[in-house]
């Protein structure tokens, strides 16, 4: 490319669209998807969950209200390029600490703006998902499809032990009534919090801890927390959850735990031919009747058909667009999941009574216990 503002974005399919360049120059591939969230972008590029893929923003303006110290999931940008229609590198926000242009540097993220992102999203949601490059930095169309085609596809992949903490640490206060070993994927800070604010002491483990290391801090209950990839590559983990499950104490699964919980169970997962990516999701509580609007990330779920033919795992929550699977519970035990984001950091706010049942739970599994 002559312009070294120019940039272009080449999917598998070998569909292009030439824009400009944001963020750092360079590559970047990945899966490709779209959020369709009006707001919390910080929160969506720090999300553990979107590490490998290139995600598309639905909303028009990228950047305008720039980045804030206490807004971020995780340590840094964990999206693998970034594709906006109007990308602002100016920002109005007083509070705010600086650009994402900025930070995208920091990151080494690198971007693509001034595109059509309706005709993107409408040609993904056509054709289904699939892997895309990314190139800011003058590389030619042919090397980029040289380079596209050593990218493997999402499904297959086994991605948490990229954003999975190395080592343990702990929030809350340590003379909290109740203890939580929270099993990191590719953990959400809000998550953690959400169970600080009620009350819990919580220790973060990394993905590959041994039931034994779980066990030594006596928690009172367990969290699965979300994460990146094919939850059909975690085979270690799911017979981890497997024997969590067999402690009998409470447990609780968001995202990528929701679908591990359920393979430790012998249920089935499916890649989707789009996933569900965005804060307006709306979900029926089966139990209760109840709507909610929820804010997801996934690209996998659990197979509606498994979950209805298991005699032990009930359907508690479904998607109310393509009826897919939304919560399970199994049946004479203290364990649930869902296969959205309860804690839902910018919002909306309508699940976070999950976390409330999870800490009802443990408390009656104590006193139990105690009696």
């Amino acid at each position: 490319m002559e312009d070294q503002n120019n940039a272009v974005l080449l999917l598998e399919d070998g569909t292009v669209f030439y824009g400009k360049a944001s963020g750092a120059p360079g590559i970047a591939t990945g899966e490709i998807a779209f959020n369709t969230g009006m707001t919390g972008y910080q929160e969506v590029f720090s999300d553990p969950s979107y590490y490998g893929q290139l995600l598309i923003m639905n909303t028009a303006h990228i950047g305008n209200y720039g980045i804030h110290p206490d807004e971020f999931e995780s340590e840094g940008m964990k999206i693998s390029g970034l594709i906006t229609k109007k990308f602002s590198d100016v920002y109005s926000r007083s509070a705010a600490s600086k650009s994402l242009q900025q930070l995208m540097e920091e990151n080494q993220c690198t971007g693509i703006t001034d595109i059509d992102t309706r005709a993107l999203v409408r040609h993904i949601r056509n054709k289904g998902a699939m892997n895309a490059a990314i190139a800011s930095d003058g590389t030619d169309l042919e090397t980029l499809k040289e380079i596209l085609s050593k990218v493997p596809s999402m499904k297959g992949q086994e991605l948490s032990s990229k954003v999975s903490t190395k080592t343990s640490y702990d929030m809350g206060d340590t003379s909290s009534e109740m203890r939580v070993a929270l099993l990191d994927f590719g953990v959400k800070r809000s998550i953690a919090q959400c169970l600080v604010d009620r009350g819990c002491y919580v220790r973060v483990f990394p993905m590959d801890s041994s039931l034994e290391e779980l066990e030594s801090f006596e928690p009172d209950g367990y969290m699965l927390s979300n994460g990146p990839g094919d939850p059909g590559a975690m085979p270690a983990s799911v017979e981890l959850v497997q024997k969590i499950i067999q402690l009998d104490k409470p447990v609780f699964g968001i995202c990528l735990g929701h679908q591990i919980l359920g393979l430790s169970q012998g249920l089935q997962t499916e890649k989707m031919f789009n996933g569900h990516r965005g804060i307006n999701h709306p979900i029926k509580n089966l139990k209760t009747g109840k709507g909610e609007i929820t804010s997801q990330n996934h690209g996998f779920v659990l197979s509606r058909e498994s979950v209805e033919a298991h005699p032990e795992v009930e359907l508690t929550h479904v998607h109310l667009n393509d009826k897919s699977v939304a919560g399970i519970a199994l049946k004479n035990k203290a364990v649930f999941s869902v296969q959205y984001h309860p804690e839902a950091s910018a919002g909306p706010h309508d699940s976070r009574y999950l976390f409330d049942q999870f800490v009802q739970e443990m408390k009656e599994a104590k006193a139990a216990f105690a009696n």
